[in-house]
């Protein structure tokens, strides 16, 4: 841990990541504020460098993503705006899950809660929808031949995902007809892992039996947090995750 001391006032200790540029963007950030200077996330980055978090990047862009919670937590001990901060976090994570999501959803969907389905009698669809730019592909390869109603299907989003891409899922969705209304769609507060948890939360209230439960995510822990609750009668498929290089 590191002591932030600046004119000799203590503001806290910082968590410097183990990356190449991290202790360097520590000290230009340090610096800035000591010097009364505009803080923004082009203290971090030039242009050029994000521009380059609009594509997906071999590895995800894991190192800056460490960088960008550096900044945020800074900004919360010195008190100033890590707004932009959150938004690019946001835009590189966005961008990189999605970059794993291939033309056919359906068929990376696979039955993990046992070898072999059960029969069942209804069909529910629990849908982490910021690893989807293009909502269209559900609805295609999922919503439409396995043919879920829309009162079973859970959709959630933290806030900041939603703020940068609400008006493109929108405009998807309207095309089949539908608003986020039309499901359960929960809007999450800020934190790790919040709109996550509110899916396995939406799942275990709802206790299905002799069902089969469609979980688009690909966040590995809830993926096991389903599996561990699922009841033995239902049949949970969950997307597989490809690796792209």
């Amino acid at each position: 841990m590191k002591k932030i001391i600046i004119h000799n006032k203590y503001y806290g200790k910082i968590e410097i990541p183990k990356t190449k540029n991290a202790y360097r963007l520590f000290v230009v950030l340090m610096r800035a504020f000591a010097n009364k200077e505009e803080i923004n996330i082009g203290l971090m980055y030039a242009s050029k460098k994000m521009k380059s978090f609009e594509i997906y990047q071999k590895g995800g862009c894991s190192y800056e993503l460490l960088e960008l919670e550096m900044y945020i937590e800074i900004a919360k001990l010195l008190n100033f705006s890590s707004e932009d901060a959150q938004k690019l976090k946001a835009q590189i994570e966005f961008v990189n899950d999605n970059a794993y999501v291939t033309l056919s959803i359906a068929k990376n969907l696979v039955l993990c809660s046992k070898e072999t389905p059960s029969k069942t009698d209804t069909k529910y669809l629990f849908w982490d929808i910021e690893n989807f730019s293009n909502v269209a592909p559900v609805f295609y390869e999922v919503i439409e031949p396995f043919e879920i109603e829309d009162e079973h299907i859970y959709i959630s989003c933290n806030p900041d995902s939603l703020y940068l891409f609400r008006a493109e899922w929108e405009a998807d969705l309207y095309d089949f007809g539908k608003t986020f209304n039309s499901f359960h769609f929960t809007k999450c507060d800020h934190g790790k892992n919040v709109a996550d948890g509110v899916l396995l939360q939406n799942f275990i209230d709802l206790k299905a039996k002799n069902a089969d439960i469609y979980l688009l995510t690909y966040d590995r822990e809830l993926k096991e947090r389903f599996k561990n609750a699922i009841d033995v009668s239902n049949n949970l498929y969950v997307l597989e995750r490809k690796i792209l290089y």
